[in-house]
């Protein structure tokens, strides 16, 4: 099969079984494993080639895990050292022991054991984040430790790839300078990431090329991620230490815009080629057996799990909901079972089959934890609460101010000095730079990209001030955010009274001519000056305010009749010199 019939192919999967799974109110990811299995070579045998499509999409896993970087800030990063070295670092150690005791009662030897428990202690971690993301989990209690704990897996995997070959049974060598030189890669990385990245992508975005852009947060992630592979290093952690460096930069949100869709489909693509992967002829030989040893492993890695969260101080449902979450296998369990094989530290026919067991715990976990969440609500009955932690105030920003420029950094200072968060957006480059220097917090990007404003938080915004310059950028944003996010309220500048028709035609309720509020406020000044007392000067303008916005609203209604808006102007202007008539007369 050709590489475009295999994309084709692909694509109709996903484009068949998710509808249908989630209908069925199933995962997502659970659609992408059973897609995988029924085109894979035991089912329909539509692709041969496994391991090359495994291989790739493996870029999912990349872009996932830079994308999680640049939504942890260094600061927030280190917060999470608790969960990331102390819960991780606790269920690491505990787990690969009471699997490497078990593998000891099986009667397998003490390094066989080793390296068995300690692959099938690591968890998946693209599977468990994707299905987190999918239930609004990430920030609950279970969540905030189950991504710490596989944060601290990743780093694990670096030292256990590196001496894997140290214990193979021909005498595998690994020379100090191989770890050497991955410390520095390490520390080039960050150095080098720091102090360059910024300035290259400020670069690509003063020529205002989308493309260039994209290209370029591209080959930030992949340059990184081979950097890493090069250092026999994880490529995943390589992404996410990028990601963490650019989490303070103001490209953050017009990065993840720009990675999502690729992140989207090579993860599909990565949950595909898993279920592909699945040894089915063996499950057919001894379906028992193995059906037993999934089991088995599900429910020990699971129980240890729980123990470790009750350790660090998890309450009852979320100690539960983490030991369902992190109980089946990982995607790095594969590359080890598989190095393991080659340096024949196991026997070929032991690593089939935990891949098989492996790979079934992973197509069985996204059930496991929706079955468990139903169990759960239906214990739990009705609940006043909400079903997950509460997100802090801080944490997601409830005005989006897009167009910094004059008008929306004074709507910023009065956010800013009622303590209210905000989200600045500002497709200029040059004025970001500016804006950026003075201390403004705000980011890089195009508003009027609906993925940009999602990256924003504009799905749990409250209103979005629309303060951009141009005309046209403002009303394809107006229109955007009106169908795509219908409960964020639009609070938007117009240039003239004809944006201001543009804008009221597609609902904007309240729109804002720039000039107009200090234009009547001069007006007001003019008449004091002019001797007409404060209070009736006041009145006159509030009149004419009153008045002129009445006349507006008639005008949208035929804003493409030229000769029928002049004629109500003049209409208009008459009524308003009757009105003030009227005024003096006894």
């Amino acid at each position: 099969m050709t590489l475009t019939a295999q994309v084709a192919l692909f694509l109709a999967a996903t484009v068949i079984v998710v509808p249908l799974f989630k209908w069925l109110r199933l995962s997502a990811v659970l659609a992408y494993l059973a897609a995988g299995v029924v085109i894979g070579p035991w089912v329909l045998g539509l692709v041969d080639d496994v391991d090359a499509i495994l291989h790739f999409a493996e870029l999912g896993v990349v872009l996932l895990l830079f994308v999680i970087g640049l939504e942890l800030q260094p600061s927030r990063l280190w917060a999470l050292r608790r969960s990331v070295f102390g819960t991780g670092g606790l269920q690491m150690t505990l787990t690969t022991f009471v699997l490497a005791a078990a593998g000891l009662w099986l009667g397998q030897p003490p390094l066989q054991s080793v390296v068995i428990a300690f692959a099938l202690s690591l968890s998946s971690t693209a599977l468990v984040l994707q299905v987190l993301a999918e239930r609004n989990e990430l920030k609950a209690h279970h969540g905030r430790s189950a991504f710490g704990i596989l944060l601290f897996q990743d780093i694990a995997v670096m030292p256990a790839l590196a001496l894997l070959p140290l214990a193979a049974a021909g005498g595998g060598t690994l020379e100090l300078g191989t770890l050497g030189f991955g410390a520095l890669v390490f520390a080039s990385v960050v150095v080098g990431g720091h102090y360059l990245l910024r300035p290259v992508l400020r670069i690509v975005a003063l020529t205002r090329v989308p493309e260039a852009f994209t290209a370029a947060a591209l080959l930030v992630v992949l340059g990184t991620a081979l950097l890493f592979e090069a250092a026999s290093l994880s490529m995943a952690l390589g992404a996410f230490i990028a990601g963490v460096l650019l989490a303070d930069s103001e490209y953050r949100h017009e990065l993840e815009a720009n990675i999502e869709p690729f992140k989207g489909l090579l993860l599909g693509l990565f949950f595909i080629a898993v279920g592909m992967s699945a040894n089915l002829g063996l499950l057919a030989e001894r379906p028992l057996f193995v059906l037993s040893l999934a089991i088995a492993f599900l429910l020990l890695k699971g129980l240890t799990i729980w123990v470790v969260a009750l350790l660090s101080r998890h309450r009852g449902a979320a100690a539960r909901k983490l030991a369902v979450t992190m109980a089946g296998g990982g995607e790095f369990a594969f590359v080890l079972f598989s190095i393991a094989a080659r340096d024949s530290i196991l026997d070929p026919e032991i690593a089939d089959l935990l891949l098989i067991v492996v790979t079934l715990t992973m197509i069985v976990s996204p059930l496991l934890m929706s079955l468990h969440a139903r169990i759960e609500e239906r214990l739990a009955g009705p609940v006043a609460g909400p079903a997950f932690d509460d997100i802090p105030a801080e944490e997601e920003p409830r005005v989006i101010i897009a167009g910094f420029g004059r008008f929306g950094q004074i709507v910023a200072r009065v956010l800013r000095a009622k303590r209210i968060r905000f989200t600045a957006l500002e497709a200029s480059q040059t004025q970001a730079d500016f804006v950026r220097r003075f201390g403004n917090k705000l980011y890089y990007g195009d508003a009027s990209r609906i993925d940009l404003l999602r990256a924003a938080g504009a799905g749990k915004a409250e209103v979005l001030v629309l303060a951009i310059d141009d005309v046209e950028a403002s009303v394809r944003t107006a229109e955007m955010v009106h169908r795509e996010f219908p409960r964020l309220r639009i609070l938007s500048r117009a240039r003239n009274r004809q944006h201001a028709f543009r804008l009221l035609d597609i609902g904007v309720q309240v729109v804002l001519r720039e000039t107009y509020s200090s234009s009547l406020e001069m007006a007001e000044h003019a008449l004091v000056a002019l001797g007409i007392p404060r209070e009736q000067a006041v009145d006159d303008v509030r009149r004419f305010r009153a008045h002129d916005e009445k006349t507006l609203a008639a005008q949208a209604a035929m804003k493409g009749d030229e000769d029928k808006i002049l004629q109500t102007a003049r209409e208009s202007a008459e009524q308003l010199e009757r009105l003030f008539e009227a005024d003096r007369e006894p």
